[in-house]
């Protein structure tokens, strides 16, 4: 089989091996990037798409009568329009738990950057005010530990329990959400119920209509005015206007976020424009470790390999 990856430049630096997937088709073309007026073009003749977020639309499919897999380098899919690829016979698989100890050690580092104050010391540093100390040390800014303190996670799934575990090993007290909607039990707490007890707030769940600016101001409202709000998982779960709203009136002490509700985001887009240190925003970039991107490549290539089987790998229809 023939098989054309659109966007290879999503999986980062040429620092991978390519040889498991190159293996696993009968021939394998890679486009760094892929515009929409390319597509069509591209994919004639393959059986075979490889995509991260290039998007893949009925009105595309419907025009690509030799294609019969498509395998997505992520796990989220909505780049595809699954219901158009299921009535042309299309199968979709996709990547899973690849970045789990990725975005484990991201979110931790996050959590750990905004309690040592890290970025306000550096700074600090950079101006010469530890020269100018009269002491050995510079104390300029209070530092917290993560031991003792209670983190609440939002999304129980591989990647909030390895943030559990991790978090864990730094002595903290994990507690667990319950999905929108549910009352606490036994287990878990309602995030309502959560909101006002936990020192930092991590999320980890998928954005679904529930999950849409879950966390917005009266959100933010109820939580401690030292806590810190951690964003792994999606843009649009918390809202970012009231965001800012929150760190300017100081209802929270602090946020990192890998994500934004606008990827890549424009220049001017308002979170970029706030320079406080008590916002922290990497650039979708806690995923990306290079074991997690070279287990991307070794899945998609184990996924084509499973065509042949009666159960193929990851396949979602």
């Amino acid at each position: 089989m023939r098989a054309a990856f659109l966007d290879l430049s999503s999986l980062g630096p040429s620092d991978l091996d390519f040889s498991s997937l190159q293996a696993s088709v009968g021939a394998l073309v890679t486009y760094d990037y892929t515009s929409p007026e390319q597509l069509l073009e591209r994919l004639q003749g393959m059986q075979i798409a490889i995509v991260n977020k290039v998007v893949l639309s009925a009105d595309t499919l419907a025009q690509l009568p030799e294609l019969k897999h498509i395998l997505v380098a992520a796990t989220g899919t909505n780049n595809v329009d699954l219901q158009q690829a299921r009535q042309l016979g299309i199968s979709v698989q996709n990547c899973q738990a690849y970045g789990v100890d990725s975005v484990a050690q991201h979110a931790l580092m996050l959590m750990l950057t905004l309690s040592t104050r890290l970025l306000d010391y550096r700074e600090a540093i950079q101006q010469g005010k530890w020269s100018q100390s009269r002491n050995f040390c510079l104390l300029d800014f209070p530092v917290e530990s993560l031991a003792g303190k209670t983190l609440g996670i939002v999304g129980y799934g591989e990647l909030g329990k390895g943030v559990a575990k991790l978090a864990e090993a730094f002595g903290m007290r994990v507690v667990i959400a319950t999905r929108p909607g549910q009352g606490s039990n036994a287990e878990r707490l309602s995030l309502a119920d959560m909101l006002p007890q936990v020192d930092i707030l991590s999320l980890h769940c998928p954005l679904t209509p529930a999950t849409t600016n879950l966390i917005a101001l009266p959100q933010m409202q109820a939580m401690k005015p030292s806590a810190l709000l951690i964003n792994c998982a999606r843009g649009g779960i918390v809202n970012e206007a009231d965001l800012i709203l929150a760190l300017q009136a100081k209802e929270i002490a602090g946020a990192a976020t890998d994500v934004l509700s606008v990827e890549p985001p424009p220049a001017d887009h308002p979170l970029l424009q706030y320079q406080e240190h008590n916002l922290i925003i990497t650039p979708h970039s806690a995923w990306a470790s290079r074991k997690a991107r070279q287990t991307i490549v070794h899945q998609l290539a184990a996924n084509i390999l499973s065509l042949a089987s009666p159960q193929p790998q990851f396949l979602l229809q």
